[in-house]
């Protein structure tokens, strides 16, 4: 199946939705959410189910917000501490087991 996502601008792709474009309703809905103001976000997501789609909709967001912020020094020197500090909990914790 295939699905087309839509997100409300200036929301960080909170807000969204989805169609499947081989719907038969899928044109009068699509107009309907243009109306409102959503806008068609990306290409088609391929998957087997919606909760798949939804994940893979999420993920490519993940992967490019983290891409983003590991451009700018300042944010990929944060992300690199944060990562530190996180192993040498997950090494203690393992380690008092």
């Amino acid at each position: 199946m295939k699905f087309q996502f839509f997100v409300k601008p200036n929301t960080n792709r909170q807000a969204f939705t989805f169609l499947c474009p081989e719907s038969e309703t899928f044109l009068n809905e699509k107009k309907q959410l243009l109306e409102q103001g959503f806008q068609v976000e990306g290409d088609y997501i391929y998957a087997e189910t919606e909760k798949e789609a939804i994940e893979k909709f999420k993920s490519n967001y993940v992967y490019a917000l983290e891409e983003y912020n590991a451009a700018n020094p300042i944010t990929a020197l944060v992300m690199s501490l944060t990562n530190l500090v996180m192993s040498v909990f997950k090494r203690n914790k393992n380690s008092n087991q």
